[in-house]
Parts: structure tokens; C-alpha cells; sequence
């Protein structure tokens, strides 16, 4: 998934050598939200929730003044000659979340919108994290427990992404003697893409050898990594769910190779994952607009995290998805693809044959598939979740035809034509899109919802609606291109560059 870019803000209070500093210009104030935790005996209990944003977004200047640390996608020569300056002389500050930002939160929803017009120019997406108090990130355990919220996409089109996933991050957001800001102010971001564009990377900065990458974002020499559960990467087209494993234990500071650049598949993580979207294996018929699950309408996303023991210590053997609408439980779609097995949760073997099928890299497998990702799970990960747009492949990858030179399986992905999700273009002709996440809950395997008909045991003789087949297939040129949005002085920005599913990489 994923991910990129940001701004932060201070005064020159607190001292301290080679510590990342925390601001005083902005008050950061966490919007609250409620969200639940059930139990098949007790029912659901309401728990009170904290949102914040994530450091990657946030003003950024030196701990004397306001002059940025950094501005478009430089750091400042003075302030920041290398990562020990840097993070000695920066401070990150506080978020006027709705002003700047346009997120916002009421009773048990939490709203992002994909572009703020606020003073200092314009804000583009935005990615936070649930909170259990004003300092510690909440703690999630879901191994043999099911995951639900309720998400409205129908003002998400092609070319945007609204995610919500579960990172390995420490609770505390990496805080330390070089990390007072910690999680308050949203920091410790990793993920399976290992992103090089984080400003900062467990509590020190991240500007030697940064390169501009586009007129708001670089990347530097270092990357952070972690295991990335994608419990839902969505827009009103295309929706999936992706397992994305790696081989070191919580964030892990990587550089070179083990970033996974330049090659791809060189990196300590697995970028791709096994993915599930139904659009991909085959039902071109169960999600979408007046369709199956219907994307015109809110939509209750339920997911199952199975263990071989049935216990919270055994191994992850399935994960398996359900969807609620108008209180009727909506069985996940059933693979079509030949030779995949006819089923509709994941698991080795759907990954295993999935890889083979559509011809792509056995990275998952290579990282330890869902043992790995079950094993990290097991040691609570942080729930994250945001809005963006791709400078990478117009967020083809999800709801297009992807690569452009693929063929055969596993290479349409939505009904999103080749020309759409440029974001030079979405960011002015979507500029009122949003997401709204609500009703979270977390709890025993069938408590957090509710509703008539469908199954949770993944079969495959389960029936579900599949349209006729009626996209073609031709050759299609995707465009990227280079950012054309401005965000002046204290005007921050973000884009995730995650790509989940497979082939065709560069």
C-alpha cells in the first residue's frame, strides 16, 4: 500500500541532541471517535477513540522559528545538511485536522475528503491512525477474532483509493529520547512497500541522498518496512483485500536492495501480496454500482481472520470476507478463474495457484505467506486508514486493465478506463470526493454484525452473481503524470504509492 510526503511546524523549546522536536505553533487536539469491541456472549461495547494524523503530513520547521525544514520536495540546506541535523533542528506541530486537512469526525464516523483548499494552497489526501488515548496508538489483535466497519465509497471514483489496514508500527509511534513527538503527532509509519518518501523514519530524518520525485514529495536513502495487512483498498469500481508479509520482526529502517529498489522483489517485504479482487478473479458482477454489493449504498465490510486451532495462538490458515447491505449478509464473490480453486477467501492454496495462474512473482510465498503474516498479527499491529491517489500507475493496479501489456488472467481489474486516474486531473474533477469509515468494531467471529441470509465457511459450491463477461481486451497505454499541484510554505500534502496485486511493476 501503502505511501508520501508532508509538513510540520514548531517553537524553540525543548533542547537536545539528535532529537526529533515537537512544536508549539498549532495545539494538536485529536478529533474523538467511538468505535466497538464485542464479544458473541456480551455484545458490542462502546469505546472511546482518538484520531491523528500522520506525521508525513504535518508541518515541518525549525525548532528556532517558522522557516521550513522543508518546502516543495527540498530540505533546507541550512536546517537540515544531514539526518542528525535534521532531526535535531525540526519539529513537527500540531493539525488543524478540518481547516487544513478536511478530516473530521462524528460520534462513531470519521470523514476524509480528498482535496481542502486552506490558506496556504491545498491539502491532497490524508492517512490516520486509531488512537487509544493522547500518546498510544490502539493495539489490535485479530487472530481468530473478525475486523468490521462500515464505509460509504459513492463519492470514490476511478483513480482514487480509500484504504483501511492494519501496520506492524509500535504502539507508542517509535517515541524516544530522539522521538518525543511519538504517536501523539503521528509518527513510526512503515508498510510492506517500504516507503523511501517518509520525511522521518522511527525518530530520525530521513534527507541524505533525497531526490525530488515530484514537485511535492522525493524520496530519501531509507525506507521503512513492516508486515501490512490490507484489510480493504476501495473505490466505488474496484475493492481489495491483500495480506502483505515481510521478514523483520515490527519497523524495520531498510536501505538499498532491502528496499526493495530498484528491484522490486530485492526488498525484505513482499509488495505485492495475494490479493482478492473479485473484479480480478472473475465475477465482474458483485461489486459496483447497482451491483451485488452495491457501491451507491454505505457497506458493511466484515473480515475473518481464521486459525488452524480456532484459538488466537494458532497459526492464520484463511481470510476470509463478507459484506452486509440493507441487513442481508452478501457471501463473498467465488473465484471464476480456471485453474484457481472455486472459493472465496484467501488462503495458501488460492494464493499458490493464483500465482501461478496469472503468472506473477511468488513474493508472498517467498515471505513466508500466511504463517508470516499470521505471526505478526499475533503481535497487535496499528489500524490506519486514508485517502489517496497514485503517481505511480494511476491506481490501475486496483480497478483497470493492469499492466498495459498483460494478457490472459488476472489483468482486468475494474471497469476504470486506460486514460483515467490521472492525478493532475482527478485532484481538480474529483476535488469532492471523500470517504466515510464508521461503526468499527473488533470481537468474536460472528458478533459484529448482523443480518439475513449468506454464510461465513468459505465452500465451493457457493453461488453468487456473476454478469456476463463483456469488457475487451486491447492494448492500453496508462499515463502517468509528474505532480502539478503547489502547496505553499505550511500547505501539506500526501500521496500513497502502494501497489498491491501483482505483475508488471517497474
Amino acid at each position: 500500500m501503502f505511501k508520501p510526503t508532508a509538513l510540520f511546524a514548531l517553537s524553540a523549546l525543548l533542547a537536545g541532541v539528535s532529537a526529533q522536536k515537537v512544536g508549539t505553533v498549532t495545539a494538536e487536539t485529536h478529533p474523538s471517535i467511538t468505535w466497538y469491541k464485542c464479544t458473541t456472549s456480551g455484545g458490542c461495547v462502546a469505546q472511546a477513540g482518538k484520531i491523528t494524523l500522520d506525521a508525513n503530513w504535518r508541518w515541518l520547521h525549525s525548532t528556532s522559528g517558522t522557516t521550513n525544514c522543508y518546502t516543495g520536495n527540498t530540505w533546507d540546506a541550512t536546517l537540515c545538511p544531514n539526518n542528525d541535523a535534521c532531526t535535531s533542528n525540526c519539529a513537527l506541530d500540531g493539525a488543524d485536522y478540518s481547516g487544513t486537512y478536511g478530516i473530521s469526525t462524528s460520534g462513531n464516523a470519521l470523514t476524509l475528503k480528498f482535496v481542502t483548499q486552506n490558506s496556504n494552497g491545498k491539502n491532497v489526501g490524508s492517512r490516520v491512525y486509531l488512537m487509544k488515548d493522547d500518546s498510544t496508538y490502539e493495539n489490535f489483535k485479530v487472530l481468530n477474532q473478525e475486523f468490521t466497519f462500515d464505509v460509504d465509497v459513492s463519492k470514490l471514483p476511478c483513480g482514487l483509493n480509500g484504504a483501511v489496514y492494519f501496520s506492524e508500527m509500535k504502539p507508542d509511534g517509535g517515541v524516544s529520547s530522539t522521538n518525543p513527538a511519538g504517536a501523539k503527532y503521528g509518527t513510526g509509519y512503515c508498510d510492506s512497500q517500504c516507503p523511501r518518501d517518509l520525511k522521518f523514519i522511527d525518530g530520525k530524518a530521513n534527507s541524505e541522498g533525497w531526490t525530488g520525485t515530484s514537485t511535492n514529495s522525493g524520496v530519501g536513502n531509507n525506507g521503512s518496512c513492516c508486515n501490512e495487512m490490507d484489510i480493504w483498498e476501495a473505490n466505488s469500481i474496484s475493492a481489495a483485500y491483500t495480506p502483505h508479509p515481510c521478514d523483520p520482526v515490527g519497523i524495520y529502517r531498510c536501505s538499498g536492495d532491502e528496499c526493495g529498489q530498484p528491484s522490486r522483489y530485492s526488498g525484505v517485504c513482499d509488495p505485492d501480496g495475494c490479493d482478492f479482487n473479485s473484479y480480478r478473479q472473475g465475477d465482474t458482477g458483485f461489486y459496483g454500482p447497482g451491483k451485488t454489493v452495491d457501491t451507491a449504498k454505505k457497506i458493511t465490510v466484515v473480515t475473518q481472520f481464521i486459525t488452524d486451532n480456532g484459538t488466537a495462538t494458532g497459526n492464520l490458515k484463511e481470510i476470509r470476507r463478507l459484506y452486509v447491505q440493507n441487513n442481508v449478509v452478501i457471501a463473498n464473490s467465488v473465484n471464476q478463474i480456471p485453474g484457481i480453486p472455486a472459493v472465496n477467501s484467501i488462503t495458501d492454496a488460492y494464493c499458490d495457484a493464483q500465482k501461478s495462474v496469472f503468472g506473477d512473482t511468488t513474493s508472498f510465498q517467498n515471505h513466508g505467506g500466511l504463517v508470516a503474516m499470521g505471526t505478526s498479527l499475533k503481535r497487535s499491529a496499528v489500524l490506519v486508514l486514508s485517502i489517496w491517489d497514485d503517481y505511480a500507475v494511476n491506481m490501475h493496479w486496483l480497478n483497470s486493465y493492469y499492466p498495459p501489456s498483460c494478457t490472459g488472467y488476472g489483468c482486468e481489474r475494474g471497469t476504470c478506463s486506460a486514460s483515467s486516474g490521472v492525478p493532475s486531473e482527478i485532484e481538480v474533477s474529483a476535488a469532492s470526493a471523500s470517504v466515510t469509515y464508521s461503526n468499527i468494531k473488533i470481537g468474536d467471529i460472528g458478533s459484529t454484525y448482523s443480518g439475513t441470509g449468506g454464510t461465513t465457511t468459505t465452500t465451493s459450491t457457493r453461488t453468487s452473481t456473476t454478469s456476463t463477461r463483456t469488457s475487451t481486451t486491447s492494448t492500453r497505454t496508462s499515463t502517468t503524470t509528474t505532480r502539478t499541484s503547489t502547496t505553499t510554505t505550511a500547505g501539506p500534502q500526501q500521496t500513497h504509492y502502494g501497489q498491491c496485486g501483482g505483475q508488471g511493476y517497474s
